[in-house]
């Protein structure tokens, strides 16, 4: 059989393979391809969000936040390090000095949210999360010259107003609330700015893969915490502390790193699937549903304030995703503005030319 007939036998290209994690879902169609990704975000995510806010109610925990990302990060660089040998990813194509600056961005990210909680109940740090928008549109003015139109504005506005009142309340219910957990957490978001911006400048011009990104991140990571906690003693009080009760310790840390672990590639293949829309939209949903378990499983005083703040907050994210389905720019809404006062002014016109006014007047 020669060329010419082999390519008429085979047509069409071979569809590329589509799993969760080690389950092929290519057979299915597009609706199970996404209710079976958008099961597995709620199912890994929500297991995430319980076993942090578990970890934080064991006694004195709050002083270990920082302990926790070194072994949250030293687990990330293991899952990272098995798949880049499984996918056999043999070079590493970002700059090694980029990654010393984006490992400083993730420990940031992550150690000053972690560390938050602390000092902030779950439910708020979720919904300071909820607002990434606000510092993201900064960075990305900023960094990457990006325009953005009225709707993200608009949105990250209600992510503001939102955020404030939401704070307001728990600072009414909590009688140990403090600034140090809005300052860490705001930290953590001013991060998580930079380094989306950054991440997504990088693996554009690079062409590197997820797996790449996870481990030297998180690896280079592990070692910036590692030397600073050595520094300061923190390292051997952490240890100390988990000693008390390893087992239990360090498999909590383990189910809450592995099944975020999980929901990252998860929705990596929500978003190759469905699209950013479609993933955003169930992660956003995976919030709600992450504070409302909390106020359910874990103990803790309950105002209406929350849920009408959060509602400012979710109508904001809203608004940000139908910016993106639905671009919408300045000179648009403008363009909008000028049909709507010409209508009206025909309107009126109109209405004076039948009254018998707009005559008397010329």
């Amino acid at each position: 059989m020669n060329r010419k007939d082999n390519f008429i036998m085979n047509p069409e290209p071979v569809a590329p393979k589509i799993s969760i994690l080690c389950l092929d879902i290519s057979k299915f169609s597009k609706t199970s391809q996404f209710l079976l990704c958008s099961c597995a975000v709620f199912l890994f995510f929500l297991l995430y969000g319980y076993m942090q806010e578990l970890i934080f109610t064991i006694d004195n925990f709050k002083h270990y936040g920082w302990f926790l990302t070194l072994i949250q990060f030293g687990y990330y660089s293991i899952f990272g390090f098995v798949e880049v040998k499984i996918r056999k990813i043999e070079s590493r194509k970002i700059p090694i000095k980029i990654y010393f600056f984006l490992a400083l961005l993730t420990l940031g990210t992550m150690g000053f949210s972690n560390a938050s909680l602390g000092h902030l109940n779950y439910p708020t740090q979720v919904i300071f999360k909820c607002c990434k928008l606000i510092p993201v549109l900064i960075g990305g003015i900023l960094i990457q010259g990006k325009r953005y139109g009225p709707l993200d504005f608009i949105a990250a506005l209600l992510m503001c107003i939102g955020l404030t009142l939401f704070t307001l309340a728990d600072s009414q219910v909590q009688p140990n609330f403090n600034t140090t957990g809005i300052v860490m957490i705001s930290l953590a978001l001013l991060c998580d700015a930079v380094i989306g911006n950054v991440q997504e400048k990088s693996m554009k011009n690079y062409g590197a893969t997820n797996a790449e990104v996870v481990l030297y991140s998180y690896g280079l990571g592990f070692l910036y915490i590692f030397i600073v906690m050595l520094l300061t003693g923190d390292f051997t009080d952490g240890i100390n502390f988990f000693s008390q009760n390893p087992k239990k310790m360090y498999g909590y840390v383990f189910l809450f790193s592995f099944t975020g672990y999980l929901g990252i590639q998860v929705v990596l293949t929500l978003v190759r699937t469905s699209g950013a829309f479609a993933a955003v939209t169930v992660t956003t949903c995976r919030k709600a549903v992450t504070i409302t378990i909390s106020f359910i499983l874990f103990s803790k005083p309950f105002i209406f304030q929350y849920v009408w703040s959060g509602l400012l907050v979710v109508l904001g994210i809203y608004l940000n995703l139908l910016s993106k389905k639905h671009p919408f720019t300045l000179s648009d809404c403008e363009h909008k503005l000028e049909s709507i006062y010409r209508y009206l002014r025909s309107k009126f016109i109109a209405s004076s030319y039948k009254s018998g006014h707009y005559l008397t007047e010329v």
